[in-house]
């Protein structure tokens, strides 16, 4: 036995060295089967949920704004670049290759989007496998995540080129770090809240250690916050202890204070950079844009335009309740059992919050996402853990709990629809004013009441255990429904917190106009060109891009253009007859008189009381069959 022992001693430190050298791919999840394969259904899911239906809603503004930029590339022009190179080059590259569609003008933010589940499983030395793989899945089905995948701009490229970097550069594999580096610096100002969020953490961390010159730090301290605190469960299935990792420092930026000298790394970095960053020197300005996304990120904090404080919080805890859920009984567990990465975490995740709150752009919480996620499947792997002898009572007070919390959506959607009922007398309650939150107050209290008779008269820990499945089960569907919404198949006209601006409500309908009357007053229907006058809205100049299109801001009393669009008046004053037809062009929701029956109403319809703007389209009056053949001039 000694001799075997010895073996086996001898054979794992041969094992670690070698997975160190990186000659040895690491095989730590043994226990779970078809690993690959359930990573590639976290892929497919999170490809369906981000390309689906994904051209069907008109671009918004500030999307228009960029994909206008990369059609203007495609056409040989040199636009002034805003500072999301990779979006905007790689984008004009599709445009050249294929054509300027919503679909592909989308297309490379979903597919990032999409590539972001597969980083848990490069981090498998840090977080064990399972856990890993459910946070793969919740990446997949996250409601923001969807959200910002399917908007065309480069928050996604930011967040998963960051990612797979660390985790290249972790894997000392730098030709790959080197070049996601250069994609993330080229993804915009998204990058440098992130870097700020890990560094702010650093610097927290750093400040909360005790100082003692004499003690050296050891391995169990010095890891990132993506490491948590089940990584003795995982070094013990690996083999050995420590001999499988190579060192690491004490921060959340560890992997990032390996010496940068690595000419790989540097070489990989600067090829990207300046292949990437020029279009392989068809866009040289895509360089310089690059540069300038620090000050443009800076610049954020000083803006006036941005999202209340108050709506960013809301748009967190309407979008990330299952995350939120786990993610505090982490913390709590982390806090009785001092958990150190858990603690880390926690402090990634509010520095992050504060930072994404008060920068008032709904895109920086992508960077809260992470850290939360992070934290909801390291809680989520050990909710599961669920003794045999246990299962019928915990299964009872679950399906119990499902039940009530499935009639109190109900209610809840019952309020959004009638939020103003009529006065009834309830049993046991009498007369109400509103029946519907009476009886949602009720429900509330019969929950808790049944949870607690539980706790009292069987076992706290079946209450406990129930109950928490029971929510997460709930709060999963939630999640899903809202992930699917995001996607907007549910209600195509809905607004979701996470847009800045509004989409265009009848575009379709205004184009499809503007080129009947192009055909059959020029027999193609591209062919007229449109002036469009006084309105600043890069939508309507993206809606109308194959047409010659010229803006002006106003119109020139000598002129008579074919087609023409405007704000709302009564008259052009040209010298030429037109006929104007009225098109609802963006409807910004009326923030300053919501209720919270209009938030209850957004909850289950996502539906929120707008203000409109109206445009008009002028078209000249001999454009059209019958002037032409009454003899109109």
């Amino acid at each position: 036995m000694e001799i075997f022992k010895g073996f086996s001693q001898n054979l794992c430190r041969a094992v670690a060295l070698q997975l160190i050298e990186g000659k040895i791919a690491p095989m730590n999840s043994p226990s779970i089967k078809h690993e690959g394969w359930l990573y590639g259904l976290a892929f497919l899911i999170a490809l369906a949920l981000r390309f689906v239906a994904l051209g069907a809603t008109p671009l918004t503004d500030s999307e228009a704004t960029l994909a206008l930029q990369s059609l203007a590339l495609t056409r040989g022009e040199s636009p002034l670049l805003a500072p999301q190179s990779a979006y905007i080059l790689f984008t004009a590259a599709l445009f050249a290759i294929m054509e300027s569609a919503n679909f592909l003008a989308r297309f490379l933010p979903a597919l990032a989007g999409s590539m972001l589940v597969l980083a848990p499983y490069f981090f498998r030395e840090k977080i064990p496998p399972r856990p890993a793989l459910i946070l793969a899945f919740l990446f997949a089905f996250d409601p923001g995540l969807v959200t910002l995948s399917r908007q065309a701009n480069g928050t996604m490229f930011a967040v998963t080129s960051l990612l797979f970097a660390w985790a290249m550069w972790n894997h000392k594999r730098f030709i790959p770090a080197g070049i996601f580096a250069g994609l993330a610096l080229l993804s915009g100002p998204s990058l440098w809240a992130g870097l700020l969020a890990l560094g702010l953490t650093y610097l927290f961390i750093r400040g909360m250690k005790p100082r003692n010159p004499g003690t050296e730090p050891s391995p169990e301290s010095s890891e990132t916050p993506i490491e948590n605190q089940e990584s003795s469960t995982l070094r013990q299935s690996s083999g050995q202890v420590s001999s499988l990792q190579p060192p690491a420092s004490n921060s959340p930026v560890s992997n990032l204070q390996s010496p940068i000298t690595n000419p790989q790394l540097l070489i990989s970095f600067t090829a990207t950079l300046l292949l990437c960053g020029t279009l392989f020197f068809l866009a040289p300005n895509g360089l310089s844009a690059a540069l300038s996304s620090l000050p443009a990120y800076l610049s954020g904090w000083v803006a006036q335009a941005g999202v209340p404080p108050w709506r960013m919080t809301l748009t967190f805890l309407f979008y990330e309740p299952l995350g939120i859920l786990l993610a505090a009984l982490a913390i709590i567990r982390a806090a009785r059992a001092n958990g150190k990465r858990a603690k880390r975490l926690t402090i990634w995740l509010g520095v992050a919050l504060l930072l994404a709150v008060f920068y008032r752009q709904p895109g920086a919480l992508v960077w809260v996402v992470v850290p939360l996620l992070t934290l909801a499947a390291l809680e989520l792997a050990r909710v599961v853990e669920i003794r045999r002898e246990e299962y019928s009572e915990v299964g009872i007070v679950t399906l119990a709990i499902l039940i009530l919390l499935v009639y109190i959506s109900f209610t809840v959607s019952n309020l959004g629809l009638n939020p103003f009922s009529q006065p009834a007398t309830l049993p046991l309650i009498g007369t109400v004013d509103n029946p519907p939150l009476a009886v949602l107050i009720s429900s509330f209290a019969i929950l808790l009441v049944c949870v607690a008779l539980v706790a009292l008269g069987w076992s706290a820990r079946i209450a406990r255990l129930a109950a928490t499945i029971a929510l997460a089960a709930f709060v999963s569907l939630y999640t899903l429904a809202t992930a699917w919404g995001a996607s907007g198949l549910r209600y195509p006209d809905g607004f979701e917190l996470w847009m800045v601006d509004s989409k265009p409500v009848q575009a379709e309908l205004l184009l499809a106009s503007v080129n009947d009357i192009s055909e059959f007053s020029l027999g193609h229907d591209q062919s007229q060109p449109v002036l469009i006058v006084g309105i600043d809205s890069p939508a309507l100049e993206w809606v109308l891009r194959n047409h010659s299109v010229k803006v002006v801001s106003a119109l020139d009393p000598q002129t008579s253009p074919p087609l023409f669009i405007t704000p709302v008046m009564d008259n052009p004053g040209l010298p030429a007859a037109y006929r104007g037809q009225d098109f609802t062009w963006r409807a910004q929701p009326q923030w300053e008189i919501l209720q919270s029956t209009d938030w209850i109403s957004w909850l289950v319809f996502r539906k929120l009381p707008v203000e409109s703007e109206t445009v008009i389209l002028w078209a000249r009056d001999d454009l059209f069959p019958d002037a032409r053949s009454s003899g109109q001039p």
